[in-house]
């Protein structure tokens, strides 16, 4: 096996791993969210999420792939440890899909796959069509790469030491070494398998040694998964624990069934195709394990725990839903992130309930938490936007892409809002030092307008969280911002008419208007979000007046005209 031979493996080997993973990368873009949509409403049960993590990774054929949406899901509060193991381990077994295909040999058609798949992407306007043909192209170069490999492999049937070498490897441990370190390195379980069974098609590789690498190629798997969440959170490092488990058991189970058993000997009857009996016996190795493992879920997340335990507490100064060292997979960013701006708006809504108690009841007990408070908002706002800086450098669907430009907006003004909570409690702290006190009707109506403003901004925030707003619901937001804006004018006056009637004094004045002038503009920033989520509620409004309008001109004009 010369120089040229060597170059065209690793070229044939770098071809068949990235159309593996940009087949992938096409699968997740054009369907995504609805993989996302499936993993969340279907995983409640464990044994049904193990079926959907399957099928989720049969469809985008990447077991890595479906483990960060797992990770996402369990960052997010959606899916508990337990459920995320039925879905890695479904994950497993789906991920074997790659080695039937291969076994399929259909390379044929690689080249007609490239140029079907390549038309598409670089001519089709439609963004869903440019993410079908990247799956077309990503599959055509898969094979593509396999049949290059194979043919760089041949010269091997003429190298003696290399058919010695295979005819009398029988060690389990060199196997499982050789299988281990071989998916390290090319980080594929589904590759390093494609190239054993790209020498299996030249008859290089008997099944007796490659059961022993295929053990070692998924307990080498396991490598991708735990690197990624080496600074990731401790959820995520418990997740690629459990994908490591998985691994590590079926190799404790399937080299002594290979060693002393006729369970490869069965397999070599069974399917007469070198390429099909690794695939069989890959198949074998993941649903047995995961059949087998399933009814020990519990026991399996109880180990992660021993290995990773519990930490008794955790700083509010942290993300606690997005985890940034895991940017990645479109289908559970906009979960997350909505996750964490409800986490904020919480916070923010809750300041602005202890503000307005402080000025009101002239509580100031909450003083120091408020602005505790606070500096999470900041810290959240600064995270956050950080984190939305980095997605947005990736290729992400259009719904999504929208949803982050939303969010970007919509953290700015929950920030200022928070800010106006601090100017609220800043007169609250006025009044207490000054010894001033509101007469019962002021407080009666900070409170009525402190209540409004909390009900709008929480149907803003609704409104935000499903992303949508019917015309109906934007002009029923903006009737309820205007009344707000007129009760709080209403509330100047009768101050005025207090001031008149020496009811209260000057300074109790000039907090009271500072704090109504905060109500208003809290208003202001919830009828931004409400703008921004509802910006297609909103043009269709436009045209809804203009009709109107054209159609009243044209009436007009026929009444003229008779």
């Amino acid at each position: 096996m010369g120089i040229n031979s060597i170059i065209l493996l690793l070229g044939g080997l770098g071809l068949f791993l990235f159309g593996m993973n940009y087949m992938g990368e096409g699968l997740q873009l054009a369907a995504g969210p609805k993989m996302k949509d499936l993993l969340e409403k279907l995983t409640r049960n464990r044994f049904i999420g193990f079926l959907v993590g399957m099928l989720v990774t049969v469809v985008i054929q990447s077991s890595a792939a479906t483990t960060v949406m797992v990770m996402g899901f369990i960052n997010a509060g959606i899916m508990d440890l337990a459920q995320a193991t039925g879905v890695i381990f479904g994950a497993n077994i789906g991920t074997t899909i790659t080695s039937v295909l291969i076994a399929l040999d259909v390379s044929g058609i690689a080249p007609v796959c490239i140029c079907i798949g390549a038309v598409m992407m670089l001519y089709s306007k439609k963004k869903r069509n440019r993410y079908i043909g990247q799956v077309i192209l990503g599959f055509g170069l898969l094979f593509q790469g396999l049949h290059t490999m194979s043919g760089a492999m041949s010269p091997l049937k003429d190298y003696a030491p290399f058919q010695e070498f295979i005819v009398n490897a029988k060690s389990p441990v060199l196997g499982f070494v050789v299988g281990a370190i071989l998916c390290a390195v090319i980080q594929s379980s589904s590759a390093a398998v494609g190239v054993l069974q790209a020498l299996a098609m030249q008859g290089l590789m008997p099944l007796h040694f490659a059961a022993f690498l295929v053990c070692g190629i998924n307990v080498g798997s396991s490598t991708p998964p735990i690197l990624s969440a080496f600074n990731a959170k401790n959820n995520a490092k418990r997740a690629a624990i459990i994908y490591l488990i998985f691994n590590l058991i079926g190799a404790v189970i399937f080299i002594p069934l290979s060693m002393f058993t006729p369970l490869t000997a069965i397999i070599e009857r069974v399917a007469p195709s070198p390429v099909f009996q690794i695939s069989l016996f890959h198949i074998l190795f993941k649903v047995v394990t995961g059949v087998l493992l399933l009814p020990f879920i519990d026991w399996v997340v109880k180990m992660t725990y021993k290995i990773i335990p519990k930490q008794a507490h955790e700083s509010a100064y942290r993300l606690e839903y997005i985890d940034p060292n895991m940017v990645g997979s479109p289908a559970v960013i906009t979960l997350q992130v909505a996750r964490e701006v409800q986490r904020m708006s919480g916070i923010v809504k809750k300041n602005l309930e202890n503000a307005s108690e402080a000025l009101i009841g002239d509580d100031l007990s909450q003083a120091s938490q408020i602005r505790e408070n606070e500096q999470v908002v900041d810290y959240l706002t600064s995270e956050i936007t950080g984190y939305l800086s980095n997605v947005s450098a990736i290729e992400l669907p259009e719904s999504v892409s929208k949803y982050m430009g939303c969010t970007y907006h919509v953290i700015n003004d929950l920030e200022q809002i928070g800010d106006h909570a601090i100017k609220i409690l800043e007169q609250a702290e006025q009044c207490h030092e000054s010894g001033q006190e509101y007469s019962e009707s002021a407080k009666e109506e900070l409170q009525e307008i402190c209540t409004m403003d909390i009900e709008l901004l929480n149907k803003v925030m609704e409104r935000f969280l499903v992303q949508e707003i019917t015309v109906e619901q934007w002009i029923s937001i903006r009737k309820k911002g205007r009344k707000i804006i007129k009760r709080v004018t209403q509330a100047q006056t009768n101050h005025m008419e207090r001031l008149r009637l020496k009811e209260c004094t000057f300074d109790q004045g000039l907090t009271f208007v500072e704090s109504l002038n905060s109500f208003s503009r809290i208003v202001n920033h919830a009828s931004n979000i409400a703008e921004v989520v509802g910006a297609d509620a909103l043009a269709e409004a436009d045209r809804r007046r203009k009709l109107e309008k054209a159609q009243q001109e044209n009436t007009q004009q026929g009444e003229q005209k008779q």
